[in-house]
């Protein structure tokens, strides 16, 4: 079975200012690395309105519409911009996810990686921030709940940052099993291990320079016995390449092999559960070099584990 790729060229137009960290740089990196593999290149679809109000209420994607600038960029926030092609790419990256599970889910690709941006997972119910404005991986795992019928659906997140959007929209659904591990402090300050939700989130907070030893084992101890007793019918990954030692923006210390690491624990979790079904999402990754290591590497492991 194929490995599928999903990405969009109108992700390129989401354009932030001169020094941003999510740069349109950031995707170059990605597909540059994964050139050449023999994957099944789809292009991502617009996401409907209706996916997008399983996650968020009506009013917070009319407010982002009226945001999206004629002209230059519109601040959202100190980090958060948009410039005239932020809203097609924003509905681009949601949509690309949630194309990403109705390929898994039909058995057209065995599992699928969506190249897209901007980024999702810091999105809340009615706040675009943290580079995010739409939730894409919430919004497509409600989409395999609703739409596909799956009664269970796990979202793990190894970005360095809290998933504190996703947290927001999931957390009152035990439908959905979140799992975040996350270094701490850090931006955005949530993400304790008391944040439980419906019992249904599991917040693993890390501390800087943890390293590999303490990542695998906190995952070992934490996470993966959580999805094994979850028996998941579909695994979604907020696949964040941040945690790598060359990133500037934090300092967890991992390389690409702990990122094939995890992937390949994952697709165990899926070949035992799900049928192998596994999607995921880029999300961090701010080292332009160390990103594209990193999701090659991550994304080896699911070519390989294509089932």
């Amino acid at each position: 079975m194929v490995t599928a790729l999903i990405t969009h060229k109108a992700c390129y137009d989401h354009v932030t200012p001169q020094g941003h960290p999510e740069q349109v740089a950031r995707l170059d990196a990605v597909l540059g690395a994964l050139a050449g593999m023999d994957l099944l290149r789809v292009d991502a679809p617009l996401a409907a309105d209706d996916d997008l109000v399983r996650a968020h209420p009506k009013g917070h994607i009319d407010t982002s519409k009226a945001a999206a600038p004629s002209e230059g960029w519109r601040s959202l926030d100190a980090d958060t911009h948009m410039s005239i092609g932020t809203l097609e790419a924003a509905y681009r990256a949601a949509g690309g996810v949630v194309k990403a599970v109705d390929l898994v889910m039909a058995g057209e690709a065995g599992n699928a990686f969506a190249a897209v941006r901007p980024p999702g997972h810091h999105a809340e119910r009615e706040t675009a921030m943290g580079f995010c404005f739409f939730g894409s991986v919430a919004v497509a795992a409600k989409h395999a709940l609703e739409f596909h019928g799956l009664k269970r659906v796990a979202i793990l997140d190894f970005d360095v940052h809290h998933g504190n959007g996703t947290q927001d929209l999931v957390e009152d659904d035990a439908r959905i099993l979140f799992c975040s591990s996350h270094q701490m402090p850090l931006y955005p300050g949530t993400g304790a291990a008391h944040e439980t939700g419906v019992g249904n989130v599991v917040n693993v907070p890390l501390p800087d320079g943890c390293g590999s030893s303490k990542f695998r084992a906190a995952w070992e101890r934490e996470v993966f016995p959580r999805v094994e007793a979850f028996k998941p019918e579909l695994l979604l990954i907020s696949a964040g390449f941040d945690a790598h030692a060359d990133d500037p923006l934090a300092g967890m210390m991992l390389h690409e092999d702990d990122f094939a690491w995890i992937t390949g624990k994952l697709c165990d979790l899926a070949d035992k559960h799900c049928s192998g079904r596994v999607v995921s999402a880029l999300e961090g990754g701010y080292d332009l070099e160390a990103l594209g290591r990193s999701a090659r590497a991550h994304v080896d492991v699911l070519k390989e584990r294509a089932r």
